[in-house]
């Protein structure tokens, strides 16, 4: 027997014909030419020859081991798998190159060889299957479990994605304080479930003062910076609390099971301090404030929105009084206003229904008692209220600047029913209508008056103008101009309330004015026959008026008594009760005849 590969200490099997093999690794270099290309393999051409001559060893041993072992073929076929030799191509040229060239590589021939090649074969191919789906059990095992890794990498990326989704719902972003939706579910909890005690409840709505000053001067990142700030000193000062930020520059702190006020008024004035401290932002110095309504009340009988409203209106209440303060929720202050609120609220409706008309109350001359002028005066018939006179809703429109189209409105029916009294009475009055603030500064003034004048086919001289004291004292030079064009015309114009304001007679010389109505707190003085300081002011104001060509009409005037001492200082007219109440155009006409 020749010398054999890895087999030279084993027994020839009997039937056996050893011929001289051919040269050493000549078979390992075919096995790793068939199976190249059949898979991916990672390795050189160098690292599979050696790989496959240490197979054809193993083989080779096999094939003249006694006995004969065909857990070799198995091993074998295991191997080749693990080296990723594992494609179907792979195993048939494997088996076609062992079957073809591998014993008569050695040198081996006889019929118990071909036997046992055949066999080693299978064991091989046995092997090689078995590994094969071992291995494919192996990665469908690591493919489920990185589909369960992944999964449950995707759930914790959700979970967390939600958690976020929710510092982002419930907190706001500039300053990580709870928002407006987290702070309405915490008092909407607070309030729909109370504990057994008949708990309380309290609210500070706060607010800086003049922020957009801040804004507009430094910039909208500045004004960021100082939000910040403000809500870290009021998270740290009102400990125990929660904190919100409502959204701009509102705060709100929610103080739960409170024992009355106290508890809540010492929450705001914390919040005040921690506010007014100087604040550094961007090298810029601010020094801020903050007002804020406070409401506390039992959480039986209220809700959220009603607190919240209850709040809002309260800190306009400490906004109005100056900011840099705290108030307290007073509820029948509150329903004052929201009656004038909806007063004013009415105010369009009601003119285009037509709930509005006018009464007059004559203007006489205090020398032949004639009746010299009208002054005109709106009512509101209200279908709830009855009739409103004009101190109950002339405020709120000019506060909401209704004044305008209802001021409007009255100029333009005074103004139609003046037009027509001049048919029915052979020396018909003038008619004085006031003008507020808004309508003295409205540009098209004069085209109004004009139109009016031209449709109504009232004289220019029959209509008179009032303008309160301060409105003649705040207006510019575009309103005062318009005055004059008026005035030009032939319109009269009168200062109403004279004497309450800050006016000076030497003023009155360039203005356009031809009458002064004096305010009724100097008349009113005249009720008293002792009283002589009133009288002497009204007689140097009419002395006075009357050097600057001005006709005076005292207002107020109730009693005989008042209307004697006014004709004996020589005021020109009077108006008040003691010459005739308010009163239709109907029945003024019939007094008039």
């Amino acid at each position: 027997m020749g010398e054999l590969p890895g087999a030279a200490a084993l027994a020839v099997p009997p039937g056996t014909t050893v011929r001289r093999p051919s040269r050493p690794g000549a078979f390992a270099r075919a096995w790793a030419k068939a199976v190249s290309g059949t898979s991916y393999l990672p390795m050189t051409q160098a690292q599979l020859e050696a790989l496959l001559q240490r197979l054809t060893d193993q083989l080779a041993g096999a094939l003249l081991s006694d006995p004969f072992d065909l857990r070799v073929g198995h091993r074998v076929g295991t191997e080749l798998v693990a080296a990723h030799i594992a494609s179907p191509e792979a195993l048939g040229r494997t088996v076609e190159v062992v079957q073809l060239r591998l014993a008569r590589d050695l040198g081996l021939v006889g019929e118990e060889v071909g036997d046992r090649l055949a066999r080693l074969l299978a064991a091989v191919s046995i092997g090689y299957s078995r590994a094969l789906r071992d291995r494919t059990l192996d990665e469908q095992e690591s493919i489920r479990r990185a589909a369960m890794t992944a999964r449950a990498q995707a759930e914790r990326a959700l979970r967390a994605s939600e958690a976020r989704f929710r510092h982002q719902a419930t907190h706001d972003p500039l300053t990580d304080l709870p928002n407006r939706a987290l702070f309405t579910e915490r008092l909407s909890a607070a309030i729909d479930s109370p504990g057994p005690g008949g708990e309380r409840v309290g609210v500070c709505f706060l607010d800086l003062d003049r922020f957009k000053v801040v804004n507009d001067s430094h910039g909208h990142q500045v004004g960021d910076g100082l939000l910040a700030t403000v809500a870290d000193r009021l998270r740290r000062a009102i400990d125990g609390h929660l904190v919100a930020r409502l959204g701009g520059d509102e705060f709100v702190v929610l103080v739960e099971r409170t024992t009355g006020t106290d508890d809540v008024v010492a929450v705001a004035e914390a919040a005040l301090a921690a506010v007014r401290a100087p604040v550094l932002v961007d090298g810029h110095e601010l020094c801020v404030s903050a007002s804020i309504g406070i409401v506390e009340r039992q959480v039986a009988g209220t809700s959220p929105g009603d607190l919240m409203r209850a709040a809002d209106s309260t800190l306009h209440w400490a906004k109005a009084a100056g900011g840099a303060r705290w108030a307290l929720y007073d509820a029948d202050r509150d329903r004052r206003e929201l009656a004038r609120y909806a007063l004013s609220a009415a105010i369009p409706a009601a003119l285009e229904r037509g709930e509005f008309y006018l009464d007059y109350q004559p203007l006489t001359s205090l020398r032949d008692g004639r009746v010299v002028g009208v002054e005109a005066l709106v009512r509101w018939r209200h279908p709830e209220l009855g009739v409103l006179r004009p101190d109950s809703f002339i405020g709120l429109a000019e506060e909401t600047g209704l004044i305008v189209p209802l001021g409007g409105w009255v100029l333009a029916e005074a103004c139609r029913q003046a037009g027509s009294w001049s048919a029915v009475v052979a020396t018909a009055p003038f008619v004085s209508v006031n003008l507020a603030v808004r309508q003295v500064r409205r540009p098209g003034l004069v085209q109004e008056v004009r139109g009016l004048l031209r449709r109504t086919g009232l004289p220019p001289g029959r209509l008179q103008l009032e303008i309160t004291e301060s409105t003649m004292m705040s207006t510019a030079e575009e309103p005062v101009r318009a005055l004059r064009v008026l005035a030009d015309l032939g319109v009269r114009i009168a200062i109403d309330d004279f004497g309450t304001g800050y006016c000076n007679l030497a003023y009155l010389r360039d203005l356009p004015v031809t009458e002064l109505k004096v305010a009724g707190q100097f008349v009113a003085g005249l009720r008293a026959p002792e009283s002589r300081a009133d009288e002497r002011i009204l007689a140097s104001l009419v002395s006075l008026a009357h050097a600057l060509d001005l006709t005076v009409t005292a207002e107020g005037v109730e009693t005989a008594g008042q209307a004697e001492r006014l004709r004996a200082i020589g005021c020109d007219a009077a108006q008040g009760w003691h010459f005739g109440r308010p009163d239709s155009a109907e029945r003024l006409l019939e007094r008039l005849r």
